[in-house]
């Protein structure tokens, strides 16, 4: 006869077998679903100074400031295998110095049952807009593009991009005075 841990054993063998083979499942049914949604981005008030970033160096670096808008209905992005989603805010750039520059400048946590319509009007950045050099100053390119992290119940995390992203352009001289 089987002792009783050897029963203990095969029961729950079996059973962690079949929750992991229901989490594949699970995890089957929303990973070919398109995550895509329509964002709209508009940005104002676009300041550039030229400062020395203490935490690395004295170096003069260039400083970015700006305001927002930004505009998107995420809802069908929840579904019953997400449980959040992270928003970021990125700005991504060329210079001579560095092919791909991208800097997140914002970011929000989206939890479920929360309201999925964004609407931020006139927002400051979450985050400094520091370019490692002078890359911003006369910049004619900034793309600001809204991405966003799935957090499943089961499955990957996947990464992925609003359809909508918005150029800028930043001033040709440095901003005197303060930013705001």
């Amino acid at each position: 006869m089987h002792t009783f841990l050897s029963r203990v054993n095969a029961v729950s063998a079996f059973s962690l077998s079949t929750l992991a083979a229901l989490t594949f499942l699970c995890f089957a049914s929303t990973v070919f679903i398109s995550y895509k949604a329509p964002v709209t981005i508009t940005a104002a008030n676009i300041v550039l100074k030229n400062v020395p970033e203490y935490a690395v160096s004295r170096e003069k670096n260039d400083l970015g400031a700006l305001r927002f808008d930004l505009t998107a209905d995420l809802t069908s992005l929840f579904n019953w295998n997400t449980k959040q989603l992270f928003l970021y805010l990125t700005a991504e750039y060329e210079t001579t110095t560095n092919k791909v520059n991208q800097v997140v400048l914002w970011d929000k946590i989206i939890r479920r049952g929360e309201s999925s319509m964004v609407s931020i009007k006139n927002q400051h950045l979450k985050y400094y807009f520091w370019d490692d050099g002078n890359g911003l100053l006369g910049h004619k390119n900034v793309s600001l593009t809204l991405s966003w992290n799935i957090i499943p119940i089961a499955g990957t995390l996947p990464t992925w991009s609003g359809t909508g992203s918005y150029k800028l352009a930043f001033p040709s001289e440095y901003t005197q005075g303060r930013t705001y």
